[in-house]
């Protein structure tokens, strides 16, 4: 025994076990995120079951969506109360999926086993997704327009689904068509109006001649009205748009018997689970996941897409890797390749270590203070006098989130690039300084190539750290809900001043923040794991530049 511990074996054992529970321990995290956040949009059925209290002998109908089931102990069922037999310790208690807030004032409830009948799948049953108030559950009974009953369910046949259907799509169409011309048309007049105001504003500030300021004020009046007509034919289109969309109801009947009107204006989607095949499900799951993807959110977030999200996300992560790369090379080849090696030197590089340590929310009061009271405070004062007191660059935005972040992660990049410099050997560097090239050709044409791995390497890192802080954006640039993008159609087409919405930030709101916990509970596993997934996908990117940077160097060297 004492010499198989001399032999290093155990030591082995012991690593390799380790790695292998620490995989497994990721393994199952993303398992469970993977399963809880995918069976999120598979359309479940909607069941309907009977409730007999044995205490008072009444009589409730629920319909909804099972969520889950749970044992709980007989002491928290009559605390709730619930009638539970004599001798019964544990008891199951059901989480319904109900809709029907606008009705009922919840969407979920838990209901006892006890009194509860079979479950049944009542064929014909609408699931109808609103914009508003959440899922509706019930039965369709006609289809009206202007306010009118045109087609019952009855007189339609089969048929009438497949009018409801298209009176769906023809919604989401204008939907859509009101979205483009209220973000894009009327967003731009509203920008083009604001910088009429500010041209205003500064040619009172540059101290023009009345005679140049009434010039000034007229040609910018002049403009103004042009927009301010265009404005006007939009608004009539906007409002003849609305007219057509809330021309046509659906009427429903819930569980209770209630008969509901909902507008077509506020239904996303319907679907009739119970009737569905495997293959009309597996279709409905996929659409449901890119509609996830692509949409925007409802709902304070806990319905909707993610789009925002993953949008601002990706476009701070490039921002932030533009900056950081440049300055942590640069940093790097400084402190191996041309500083003194001495005690200052030892310092720096003491103090790079340390600063991968401070905790990011530092980061987060640092980027606020400095960057954006400081410095976006004096640019404002310089460039946008005018646009006073609201501040366009003293306040959080993309680019401070992405300079924060920047400043973040440096010391990852300084680091890792300081290790590839070191991994060149001497012999390249003596070989070509025999052959005649000065320090400088030697560094920038033999070193620095052969170390592009070892900075990948660190911008993988720094990547990876970025995509998932939330700490700092917080402070400086991240927000529940952005009305815009920070990159569209409009010159200078990349807004660095405009606020973002970040995956990491979207998982903290909806998960801590939401109004409805229960809505919320599988989109925080759905967010989360497109995050991983976000994050996957760039570190593989960027892993295959550098085996490409690699190999390409490699060969060459040989």
């Amino acid at each position: 025994m004492k010499q198989w511990f001399k032999s290093g074996a155990p030591w082995i054992w012991l690593t390799g076990g380790a790695v292998t529970l620490s995989v497994l321990m990721v393994a199952g995290l993303l398992g469970l995120i993977a399963v809880r956040g995918f069976s999120h949009f598979w359309p479940a059925n909607v069941t309907q079951v009977e409730i007999v209290n044995p205490s008072t002998g009444e009589t409730e109908v629920l319909m909804g969506e099972l969520v889950r089931a749970q044992t709980v102990t007989a002491v928290l069922a009559r605390e709730a109360g619930n009638f539970v037999p004599e001798g019964q310790d544990l008891m199951t208690r059901y989480l319904f999926k109900q809709g029907n807030r606008d009705q009922t004032g919840n969407d979920f409830i838990w209901r006892f086993e006890t009194g509860m009948s079979e479950f049944e799948y009542p064929q014909g049953v609408y699931t109808i997704e609103r914009r508003e108030w959440g899922n509706f559950y019930g039965f369709p009974v006609a289809i009206k327009k202007d306010g009118q009953e045109v087609t019952t369910l009855d007189e339609a046949g089969e048929s009438f689904h497949q009018q409801v259907q298209d009176l769906v799509r023809e919604s989401v169409a204008y939907h859509r068509s009101i979205r483009a011309i209220e973000r894009g048309d009327i967003g731009r007049i509203n920008r083009q109006i604001e910088a009429l105001r500010l041209n205003d504003r500064q040619a009172e500030l540059d101290g023009l001649t009345e005679s140049e300021l009434a010039a000034v004020f007229a040609s910018n009046a002049q403009r103004r009205d042009e927009l301010e007509e265009e404005y006007q034919v939009l608004r009539e289109e906007l409002d003849l748009l609305y007219a057509d969309m809330r021309r046509n109801g659906l009427r429903m009947e819930m569980i209770n018997g209630q008969q509901v009107d909902i507008n077509f204006a506020q239904i996303v989607a319907i679907t009739m689970p119970n009737d569905m095949s495997t293959f009309a499900k597996l279709r409905e799951y996929f659409h449901q996941i890119w509609e996830f993807l692509t949409g925007e959110p409802r709902e304070a977030n806990t319905e909707g897409g993610i789009f925002p999200a993953i949008f601002g996300t990706i476009t701070m992560v490039f921002v932030m890797s533009i900056m950081v790369t440049p300055f942590g090379v640069l940093a790097a080849i400084y402190l191996r390749e041309y500083a003194k090696q001495g005690p200052v030197t030892r310092m720096v590089r003491i103090s790079v270590y340390n600063l991968a340590g401070v905790p990011s929310i530092v980061f987060g009061v640092f980027g606020l203070g400095f960057f954006i009271y400081f410095l976006g405070g004096n640019i404002d004062r310089i460039f946008y006098e005018a646009a006073l007191p609201s501040p366009t660059f003293g306040t959080p935005g993309l680019f401070w989130a992405s300079l924060t972040l920047a400043l973040l992660t440096l010391p990852v990049v300084i680091v890792s690039t300081e290790e590839g410099l070191a991994r060149i050997p001497s012999t390249i560097r003596q070989g070509s300084l025999a052959l005649g090239a000065t320090k400088s050709e030697t560094l920038w044409r033999v070193v620095v190539p052969l170390a592009t791995p070892g900075m990948m390497t660190g911008l993988i890192l720094a990547i990876a750290r970025a995509a998932g802080e939330v700490a700092p954006l917080m402070l400086v640039g991240v927000v529940k809900l952005a009305p815009t993008l920070p990159i569209d159609g409009e010159f200078p087409f990349i807004h660095l001043e405009r606020k973002i919405m970040h995956l990491g930030f979207h998982i903290f709101d909806v998960g801590f923040q939401s109004p409805n916990v229960e809505a919320a509970r599988p989109l925080v596993y759905a967010t989360a794991l497109t995050l991983v997934a976000l994050i996957v996908i760039l570190n593989l990117t960027a892993i295959s530049i550098r085996n490409h940077l690699r190999e390409k160097y490699r060969s060459d060297s040989d």
